[in-house]
This record gives structure tokens, C-alpha cells and sequence, in this order.
């Protein structure tokens, strides 16, 4: 008997713990993704975050932006511009198994501007398709100041 509870024990209590990430975990991932690309200044790859039909309500554009040609028009400018992200708060909230929101803060830095932070906030829809989690829709505006 007590090589039946040793060997239990060996086991399940040696063996490594296999964690699966959820959709949280994974649509957040192309988030920090989405930081880290915007960041390299690589206009190509964080268009390819995008699904093809997405929708950008840019930080500072007075348009919509649609879909692949419209998202790599208002990116036009980061290719080696020195810009650079950062994410400061993030809540996620989990529409289903394919559908994830995304809230929460972030900074914009500009190379040209010393680097100065602008406190901005963010939405993003993620949606997987055919296996592989994409930005359907993202809102972005500049953080106003507190209320007095």
C-alpha cells in the first residue's frame, strides 16, 4: 500500500503542471504585441495585427479607418519615426470563446519630443479567426485632464 501512495504521489506531485491560456491571456498577448510592434516602429507586422475588415478610431486622426489600407495609411508615418508605446493599466473582459474587449491606458512617446509621455486611453476588440487572434476594432484618444 505504501507503494501504491509513493507512486501516486511521484506522479502527479513530480509531474510539471500544464497550464492552457484562455482567451484573456491570448487576446492580451496581442496586445502587449500590439505595444511591442508599434514600438519597433514596424508599420508591416502591426498591420498584420489587424483582420482585414478592422476598424481604427485613431489617437489623432479625424477619420475612421478602415480595413488593411486604411489602418497602413494612418500608420504611414512610424517607420523609423522613433515613436514609441507603452502600457500603463489594462482590463480585459471576455465576450466568448472568440471575442475578447480590451481596455485600459497606455503612453505614447515621440523620439522628437524627448521622449515626453502622452497618456492615452484604448479599446480593442479581439476576435479569433481560423485559429489566430486579431484586432477587430481599437478606439484610441488622449487621456484628458482630471476633473477639477
Amino acid at each position: 500500500m505504501k507503494f501504491l501512495a509513493l507512486a501516486f504521489c511521484f506522479l502527479f506531485g513530480a509531474s510539471g503542471t500544464v497550464a492552457f491560456a484562455g482567451p484573456a491571456d491570448e487576446a492580451n498577448a496581442v496586445i502587449d504585441q500590439w505595444s511591442a510592434t508599434y514600438s519597433a516602429n514596424d508599420r508591416d507586422a502591426l498591420v498584420g495585427l489587424y483582420a482585414p475588415d478592422a476598424v481604427l478610431l485613431g489617437t489623432t486622426s479625424p477619420v475612421i479607418s478602415e480595413g488593411a489600407e486604411g489602418i497602413r495609411k494612418y500608420f504611414q508615418e512610424l517607420p523609423g519615426s522613433g515613436r514609441k508605446n507603452s502600457i500603463v493599466e489594462i482590463r480585459t473582459l471576455v465576450l466568448s470563446e472568440t471575442s475578447v474587449l480590451g481596455i485600459g491606458f497606455y503612453n505614447f512617446a515621440r523620439a522628437a519630443e524627448n521622449d515626453t509621455p502622452r497618456p492615452s486611453r484604448f479599446t480593442f476588440v479581439l476576435v479569433k479567426r481560423d485559429g489566430r487572434w486579431m484586432i477587430a476594432h481599437h478606439h484610441s484618444s488622449p487621456l484628458s485632464a482630471a476633473r477639477q
